[in-house]
């Protein structure tokens, strides 16, 4: 029987980022994947040399849209962390919400573009429509819809009064009342398992092995999630149990994102009921000297950002390694063996971010 390659991306109907896979098929089945990436490679690490210190947290929040705040977050926790500087826990428990606002737009935008990969355009329409409500809530309280711009060294830039918290806990009511409605389908309908069960299965030993982190990992029953082990920013302080399932295929994946949601909901309401009164931020004065390491837990699994400052108001070193770089091994694992037809299925529940991988 021969063997043909069949090009997938850059530019593929299912999948608005730009990967280019080359797949060696026999028939139908995929024998073989060669990736192909480096198309939209922008240079952000060298913009080190360019913008100082303070103004690189507007640079780390554009590495990705979706991913922007978490992004912006970890880069204000490295700098806090060389420079000593003590963050309000007011402004702690502000980036907690903000940052699981940010996780429910991503997982939302997840399943949207899931549904219409199926071809269910009435369920990838009710995703988001939800979302935008969501991002309603961040544009009243960032100023932003996707780009956030509210995180700053030493704290943040928006405080929210009372009567904006009561209006938040009322919408977030209304949003998980309606994601309750679509996570029913994600999980029940008959077409949607057919496409998802025992497709893409990434054994429990392999996702460890090949590093995967987010819900690639948590979808094989690997319980690790930086908000509950590390207890960055208020996470010391709200219980975060990893949400997990063992089957390790494309509906595992599916269901740790759709449960995620209700967490992060959840995670908001007790970020609210205990965040204390006080100040927003401080005042940072002088340059960064030193060295650091550090990781948070965004949409799609742990980031980690290595900084190095020398004294001067412009960095030495930024380097950050992405959640799609350590899920792309396990993408190229699963491929092989699967049918032709199941590759977007896959891809998507992976879950790649080119334009945080190619910096």
């Amino acid at each position: 029987m021969g063997r043909t390659i069949i090009p997938f991306g850059p530019q593929h109907p299912v999948l608005p980022e730009p990967v280019h896979l080359d797949l060696v098929v026999e028939d139908e089945k995929v024998i073989e994947a060669r990736p192909s990436i480096g198309f939209i490679h922008r240079g952000l690490e060298k913009l080190a040399e360019k913008k100082d210190y303070i103004e690189f947290v507007y640079v780390a929040e554009r590495i990705c849209g979706i991913c922007s705040f978490i992004h912006g977050q970890t880069y204000c926790q490295a700098i806090e962390t060389i420079m000593n500087i003590q963050v309000p826990p007011r402004a702690l428990y502000l980036r907690t919400i903000w940052g699981e606002l940010s996780r429910i737009h991503s997982h939302l935008l997840w399943l949207g573009l899931m549904a219409d990969g199926m071809g269910f355009e009435s369920l990838f329409m009710h995703s988001w429509r939800i979302r935008e409500k969501v991002l309603n809530i961040i544009e009243a309280t960032t100023g932003g819809r996707v780009i956030f711009g509210s995180c700053k060294i030493g704290g943040v830039r928006r405080d929210m009064d009372a009567e904006t918290i009561k209006g938040i806990l009322k919408d977030l009511t209304e949003i998980e009342e309606d994601m309750r409605g679509i996570a029913k389908v994600f999980l029940n309908d008959r077409s949607v398992k057919a496409r998802l069960c025992g497709v893409g299965v990434l054994s429990k030993q392999e996702a460890w092995e090949l590093g995967c982190v987010g819900p690639t990992l948590r979808g094989s029953g690997v319980a690790q999630d930086l908000r509950s082990s590390q207890g960055y920013a208020a996470f010391k302080d709200i219980q975060v149990q990893p949400v997990t399932h063992s089957d390790g295929d494309c509906y595992a994946r599916c269901i740790v994102r759709c449960n995620e949601l209700f967490q992060s909901v959840e995670i908001i309401r007790q970020a609210f009921a205990k965040m204390p009164a006080g100040e927003i931020e401080v005042k940072v004065t002088g340059n960064p000297t030193g060295e650091t390491i550090t990781r948070t837990e965004q949409p799609r699994g742990e980031v980690v950002y290595h900084i190095k400052a020398n004294g001067t108001k412009n960095l030495q070193r930024f380097r950050v390694r992405t959640p799609t770089f350590a899920n792309l091994p396990a993408m190229l694992k699963v491929l092989p063996g699967c049918d032709l037809a199941d590759v977007p299925m896959i891809v998507l529940t992976i879950d790649p971010c080119i334009s945080c991988t190619e910096r």
